[in-house]
């Protein structure tokens, strides 16, 4: 056998074996679920029910994390700010405590009022729609975590509460209106994070990035940025990570983000000036002064998303445990410690189990991050999420840091283009003999990086003689550029699992709830 091969077999075996070690994990937490629930549950009236629908409230939480919380943490693992396994320990740190200290004491019964339970027979049938809308939650954020596609949690479980709720009670129990505000985020939120994000980055391009003396204009724009991140991090973090804690009215937020982000300036500006000293002046140094903010926003941003999020997994595991014991189904359900332990770990434990391939797609495959790009998609997401909050609009946040990503990308596209369209004028004034060079140019133009098109451009305007393009390979130059800026087939794969993620989990509800109710009803 050639040794190439035997490698390939060696190395499938190395990844067959951590496949299997990553199930192990998961199906044990699983195991310590079911043990605790048949422990301390299950001599309870409808005790199995509850058992089952810790279980599949476990999965679920395994599920968010693999899969909603790569948002918070994949531009800076593609600009390289920290390591896979350094943003791994930062978000599954900042997730539980986020869920334990803000997750809240209470929970709506109904998420977002999707449908009306008095709808609904009996607390029976309730508990079965509820375990199966977790349970089709947990299954589609499963199939999209595979192909690597993030998709919205909320969405997930809306979806499963609107297919089950449907299934138990015909057309009539949804709420239309309320669904129609969550479809129309499909578009809002990747519009509004893209749009803010493109506005920072071209702002912090013209301000520091564009400018002939980088290193200056570093010292005197890098801390005001990073002043309006902390701004817009502790309004976003006081309004909505801490909201369960204590709801403080939007203009005392922002009054509180104001301060902070006065005493972050004073502190910031001197240590900034310092560590630019005999700083090379070009964009790899300068972007290197937003690597702590960067963190500090995947914290926030994790925390933030642990807090309210954590709900997905907990909130019908805590409505199906206070219809279990009262009998009776209630508009918001209180949170046992346990339930919330359940959220908490499960999406720290599906973080770092199978977090890395949404991370992936997130960070590096989408579009080429680097820290100035990952800064301005942190941003645009705390800014998007304020916004949104004051209009009334109904945003995902998964969205909003997709649609942000390839806000990024597209506005390099728009500005990379340029550079093609300079080269382009020039190759029309040639023709004929030096056709053999320009072709060996674009085959060197497609091999080369991203950073370092820029620069054969800039070479090819400055030898004007020997770069002549037909109108062929013009179009063919263009078209090889903005597919390295922004991967296509990604875009349609994840717009596509966006639109299809409630009528697929919907449907797939529906199922479930029909297996159930057949499975209890002799």
């Amino acid at each position: 056998m050639d040794i190439s091969n035997i490698d390939q077999v060696e190395k499938a075996t190395l990844s067959g074996q951590q496949e299997l070690a990553r199930l192990g994990a998961a199906l044990f937490f699983l195991l310590l679920v079911f043990l605790y629930a048949v422990t301390n549950l299950g001599s309870l009236q409808g005790g199995g029910m509850l058992v089952a629908a810790a279980v599949i409230g476990g999965y679920m939480a395994l599920n968010i994390g693999a899969n909603d919380v790569a948002n918070n943490v994949g531009p800076i693992v593609g600009a390289k700010a920290v390591t896979l396994t350094g943003a791994l320990i930062i978000a599954a740190i900042f997730e539980a405590s986020g869920a334990l200290i803000a997750g809240g004491n209470v929970v709506s019964t109904i998420k977002k009022g999707i449908i009306d339970p008095a709808m609904v027979k009996d607390t029976a049938e309730f508990i079965w729609l509820m375990m199966a809308a977790l349970l089709a939650g947990g299954i589609w954020l499963n199939l999209a975590t595979a192909i690597g596609a993030p998709v919205s949690t909320t969405h997930s479980i809306v979806g499963g509460v609107l297919g089950a709720g449907i299934a138990a009670g015909g057309m009539s129990v949804a709420n239309w209106g309320t669904m129609g505000k969550i479809a129309a985020s499909w578009v809002i939120s990747p519009a509004l994070g893209g749009l803010l994000a493109m506005l920072f980055l071209f702002a912090i391009k013209r301000t520091v990035l564009f400018q002939p003396e980088r290193v200056d204009a570093a010292k005197k724009w890098v801390p005001l940025w990073i002043s309006l991140m902390i701004w817009a991090f502790t309004t976003y973090l006081t309004i909505k990570g801490l909201k369960h804690v204590y709801k403080m009215p939007f203009g005392e937020a922002l009054g509180v983000g104001f301060v902070a982000a006065v005493i972050a300036f004073l502190v910031i500006r001197p240590m900034i000036a310092r560590k630019a000293q005999g700083m090379d002046n070009d964009r790899e140094s300068v972007s290197s002064l937003f690597t702590w903010p960067l963190i500090m926003a995947a914290a926030f941003l994790s925390f933030a998303h642990g807090a309210n999020d954590v709900a997905n997994a907990v909130g019908p595991l805590a409505a199906i445990t206070d219809a279990v014991e009262h009998g009776v189904i209630a508009k918001k359900s209180p949170i046992p410690l346990w339930v919330m332990m359940v959220g908490a770990v499960g999406i720290s434990i599906g973080l770092m189990l199978y977090g890395p391939r949404v991370i992936r797609t997130v960070g590096s495959e989408i579009t080429e991050l680097d820290k100035t790009r990952a800064f301005c998609i942190s941003l645009a997401a705390a800014v998007t999420v304020i916004l949104a909050s004051q209009l009334g609009l109904p945003v995902s946040t998964t969205h909003i840091a997709v649609g942000a990503v390839f806000g990024v990308g597209f506005l390099r596209e728009i500005l990379k283009t340029s550079y093609a369209s300079e080269l382009h004028k020039i190759a029309e004034q040639h023709q004929g003999a030096e056709r053999e060079k320009i072709e060996q140019f674009l085959k060197d133009f497609r091999a080369a990086s991203v950073d370092e098109m820029k620069h054969k451009l800039d070479w090819a305007k400055t030898h004007k003689q020997e770069m002549p393009l037909s109108k062929a390979e013009r179009k063919r130059l263009k078209r090889v550029y903005h597919e390295k800026l922004v991967t296509r087939s990604h875009l349609w794969k994840i717009a596509a699992a966006w639109v299809i993620t409630v009528p697929a989990t919907a449907l797939i509800a529906a199922i479930a709830f029909f297996a159930i109710r057949g499975f209890m009803i002799p």
